[in-house]
């Protein structure tokens, strides 16, 4: 007789994972709170692109409109789809990159706000609202010194002769990004800040949404009257060199799958970057580049059992590394012991020093081969 095999259990998953990622929702929205707090009287948004920067844009964002937020920002129009169902009417969803030309009236049908780029995308918005016959809402970018995307210097002036043209287009507010806020002597967020001032001058009456999550701690004059913060939120320190001043959102946790004891003169890893220089003890734990961990932690990284700090030996593997546990008591650590990734040992922002990159990639990076869990 041929059975069908059941699917797991909820408990035989959590317990085939390679590690366990603790997303804190209450966290966020503590973060969201300090944040409105210290832009008040302008708006807080949130900015829940690339599914809430990895943590699960639906209960992030469920989170944060139970906060308080009723703006938010995705990238593209693909992502409204998993955000429109759990948001109630009174919450807006912006798309950051604009339109592609086709998307135009599935977008007007889903009300949501496109941020409109270039003239182009201007066009076909407001020859949708023709089409249907009713004012469709938009924001404006400009670009501000990133020249990345907004209306260039030279678009800007067509711009303003042509506006007119498209009386149904509703603008709801002006916009740009700073491209060196996390730098806070940086002579450029002054340059941008200026431009964005006479950008705002040449188009009155406009609000203006200026900051994200850096440039909220530049000061009250970069605030506008909305700002998009993004890491901030998520944990990340917005402050660069100074004390992080938001609360952790995220832990990570690895699972041990094999242990061993080598003998000097082993090598150990892809490429045998490692060879040991005396007798060690290791532990290779289930997690790799494809979990999110980068391949430049190789042999520079590190992972921390209790207090004891255990550095990661030759090169992350796609789905593993290698850790020397030399410096822990014997039978410490066995199959299916835990070691932290991030935490409070070793902090978001300290993993992605240490990978020389910064903590946005390594949060978008998570896979989804870990058992998460939110708080």
């Amino acid at each position: 007789m041929n059975e069908r095999m059941s699917m797991p259990a909820a408990q035989e998953i959590a317990a085939a994972a390679c590690g366990y990622l603790t997303i804190d929702l209450g966290a966020i929205s503590r973060n969201y709170l300090k944040l409105a707090e210290a832009l008040a009287p302008a708006k807080a948004a949130a900015v829940v692109k690339a599914d809430a920067y990895g943590l699960g844009a639906r209960p992030v964002t469920e989170a944060l409109y139970n906060a308080g937020c009723r703006d938010f920002f995705v990238a593209h129009f693909l992502e409204v789809a998993a955000l429109k169902p759990v948001l109630p009417d009174d919450a807006v969803l912006y798309v950051l990159n604009g339109l592609q030309p086709g998307n135009e009236l599935a977008c007007a049908a889903a009300g949501v706000v496109p941020v409109l780029n270039s003239l182009d995308q201007l066009r076909r918005w407001s020859a949708a609202a023709h089409g249907l016959g009713k004012r469709l809402p938009a924001a404006l970018q400009f670009d501000t010194g990133m020249s990345r995307l907004g209306f260039s210097p030279t678009e800007q002036v067509q711009l303003k002769s042509e506006l007119a043209d498209h009386e149904l287009v509703d603008i709801r507010f002006i916009m740009s990004h700073l491209a060196s806020a996390d730098e806070a002597e940086s002579e450029q967020n002054d340059q941008q800040q200026a431009e964005m001032q006479r950008i705002a001058h040449e188009f009155p009456g406009l609000p203006v949404c200026f900051a994200n999550s850096n440039g909220i701690f530049l000061g009250q004059s970069y605030h506008g009257n909305m700002a998009r913060p993004g890491i901030a939120l998520y944990g990340g320190n917005p402050t660069a060199s100074q004390t992080n001043p938001m609360e952790t959102v995220v832990g990570l946790k690895i699972a041990v799958i094999q242990t061993r004891t080598i003998p000097a003169g082993t090598k150990v890893g892809y490429g045998a970057t490692f060879v040991a220089p005396h007798e060690m003890r290791l532990a290779t734990i289930a997690a790799g580049y494809a979990d999110g961990l980068p391949r430049s932690l190789s042999d520079r990284g590190a992972v921390y059992f209790g207090d004891q700090r255990l550095p990661i030996i030759g090169r992350v593997s796609m789905d593993s590394m290698t850790v020397d546990i030399s410096s822990l008591p014997v039978g410490a650590v066995t199959l299916g012991s835990l070691v932290e990734m991030i935490g409070s040992h070793q902090t978001l922002d300290d993993l992605a020093q240490a990978a020389g990159t910064i903590s946005y990639e390594v949060l978008t990076s998570l896979g989804q081969r870990y058992e998460r869990q939110y708080l």
